[in-house]
Order: structure tokens, then C-alpha cells, then sequence
């Protein structure tokens, strides 16, 4: 099944819609939302994405981020990929949203106006292995260490968007 994103400019009108692997090939604006879950201790869940994944397989990334569809809330969108990725549901807070671009490799690009939630989450996970191989909790202390030391296993997008999920916190 193609997937399609929704096109918008800076102010989030809507411009059309546009398959989701050419909207990531022209590096256009699109709609987006990324979830950030934390258990009781305060630890953040990371997810691994799939290694068939078409961009960035196997690199970290925070609990979901994705696309809502056409005529689909940010916030639906956002449990609707809870739900299809890690099995789960639970109560989000909108915290911010931005604007960023990043290059994701293989001439594809993540330019994306982005909405960013959190919620808690301590019970257990019914993963969509076509999706996420594995996930994991860690300290914010940590996940700092581990970014500076291996870059490389972090998806580009989710650097960017804890930078920023950093300064509003």
C-alpha cells in the first residue's frame, strides 16, 4: 500500500498530498510528528528501526515517528503509530513543533514540520517487526554519552529533534 504525506508550507497550510518516498526524494515540506515515551524513572524509550526499513534500518530513534495521514490529526496520527509499531496506547501531551530538514542518506531528505508529544509508558510492548527490531529504555545521561560517542547509530532526524526537545525543557 503507498503511503502519502501531506505537503504544507511553513504555516501548515495544506498544499496537496505527494507519495511519501518522493515528498522524502524532493525534500519538500511535510506534516510529521514524533513521540517521546518515558517510564516512571524518567528514562527515555528508544526504538531500533527495522533493518528493511528503506532509510535508516537499524539505527535508534525515539518511540515513533511518522506522518499523519490526509484529514488525520497530529495527535491521531501519532497513537495510530503507537498502536501499528509498538502495540500500545496510551495519553499523549503536545509539546512544541518545528521545522527541520535533514539529509537521511541515499539522496533522500527528512524535511518535515514536525509536532512533538510525550506520554508515560511502563507496561510491555507487542512490536510490528516490520517496523522496530528491538526497544529500550535509557537515562537522558546516557543517551547524551551514546550520541557523542556513536553517532552514527541514531537516526539524523531524531538527533535534531532532541536538540531541540532539549531547549524547550
Amino acid at each position: 500500500m503507498e503511503e502519502y504525506v501531506v505537503l504544507v508550507n511553513p504555516e501548515d497550510k495544506v498544499l496537496g498530498v505527494m507519495e511519501k518516498q518522493q515528498a522524502h526524494i524532493s525534500g519538500l515540506l511535510h506534516r510529521a510528528f514524533s513521540v517521546f515515551l518515558f517510564n516512571d524513572k524518567g528514562e527515555m524509550l528508544l526504538q531500533q528501526r527495522a533493518s528493511q526499513k528503506y532509510h535508516s534500518p537499524n539505527q535508534w530513534t525515539n518511540a515513533v515517528c511518522s506522518h499523519p495521514r490526509a484529514g488525520e490529526t497530529y495527535e491521531e496520527g501519532a497513537k495510530r503509530r503507537l498502536k501499528e509499531e509498538l502495540g500500545i496506547e496510551t495519553e499523549l501531551s503536545e509539546k512544541f513543533n518545528f521545522i527541520y530538514k535533514a539529509d537521511v542518506g541515499g539522496g533522500l531528505w527528512e524535511h518535515e514540520l514536525d509536532h512533538v508529544f510525550t506520554g508515560i509508558y511502563n507496561e510491555d510492548f507487542h512490536l510490528n517487526e516490520n517496523e522496530v527490531q528491538e526497544v529500550r529504555y535509557i537515562s537522558m545521561q546516557d543517551l547524551n554519552r551514546e550520541i557523542t560517542e556513536t553517532p552514527e547509530k541514531f537516526t539524523e532526524w531524531f538527533k535534531i529533534i532532541l536538540e531541540e526537545y532539549k531547549h524547550n525543557f
